[in-house]
């Protein structure tokens, strides 16, 4: 990515182009290049957000919120980025900052919800959700209501959530994709295996859809791979679950000749497919 000294030099490039044939004050322009707000006027807080290291972005919106504390937009950005770094805790506190701001918003509050069910605080996600006004009804909350359902077993409740959820965004690959796995993981092959269906329709590059479509058919017995894109690689990873699949309700052979193809298949040598292979030969044999 570009580093932010970079996006700083061209920024004053454009500032610098903009003044041909002008009158500039060039203590006015020092000024205006003193502080943050300036770089975040051209545009770095969007690129912090979506590009890069998510380190690199931690490290500059802690530095910005330091700077000026009264900016929510660095605070929400800060805990965004904590996040996407996949430091929870940290994102859990973060989050709790920005709602503490007066300028906090009801978004806020299902994003600290969010990220206290990433670092595995189901009771208080669920305590922040309800206290959030039941007019808010956005996706992302929804994708949370539902998330929590299924972990109180409350399947039905749950169902409503995920239907709810997935017509709220032009993006419901993912949100499908957590709905099969409620499916699957209660038991319902056949319906598990449609919402993975209908995620990797709307995301054809979802690989866990597709690996989780490929346990949902082999937990039915169906051990063929469904005609769908995917690259060698991914195939041969595909060939490798259905075999552990296989290999679970007892069909050892099958899943054996599964792993075989995965061997086969993968373009390197694939570790782990040995290793579940020899593994099931030696049983055999032994």
């Amino acid at each position: 990515m570009r580093h932010p000294n970079v996006l700083i030099a061209f920024a004053a490039g454009l500032l610098a182009l903009s003044a041909c044939g002008k009158d500039i004050d060039k203590d006015a322009v020092d000024r205006e290049f003193s502080g943050v707000n300036a770089i975040d006027g051209a545009g770095l807080t969007e690129v912090m957000l979506s590009a890069g290291d998510p380190d690199e972005a931690v490290a500059y919106f802690a530095r910005s919120a330091e700077q000026d504390p009264t900016r929510i937009d660095f605070q929400r950005g800060l805990a965004k980025s904590l996040v996407r770094a996949k430091r929870y805790p940290e994102a859990t506190s973060a989050w709790t900052q920005v709602i503490a701001h007066e300028g906090s918003t009801n978004d806020d509050r299902v994003a600290l919800a969010d990220a206290l069910i990433r670092s595995n605080n189901w009771a208080q996600a669920e305590q922040v959700l309800n206290d959030i006004p039941p007019t808010h009804e956005t996706f992302q909350r929804y994708r949370l209501e539902a998330m929590i359902a299924d972990s109180h077993q409350q399947w039905q409740k749950a169902d409503s959530f995920y239907e709810v959820a997935a017509g709220l965004t032009t993006k419901p690959a993912s949100v499908l994709n957590n709905w099969g796995y409620s499916k699957l993981s209660r038991g319902d092959y056949a319906d598990a295996e449609k919402l993975f269906a209908d995620a990797i329709r709307q995301d054809p590059k979802l690989f866990t859809a597709k690996n989780n479509l490929v346990l949902a058919r082999g937990a039915q017995g169906n051990y063929a791979l469904p005609v769908m894109q995917m690259t060698q690689v991914e195939r041969a990873e595909l060939l490798q679950t259905l075999g552990l699949a296989a290999v679970k309700r007892g069909d050892v052979e099958i899943g054996k000749g599964l792993l075989r193809d995965a061997l086969e298949t993968h373009p390197q040598h694939f570790e782990a497919a040995a290793r579940a292979l020899d593994a099931l030969e030696g049983t055999v044999t032994n």
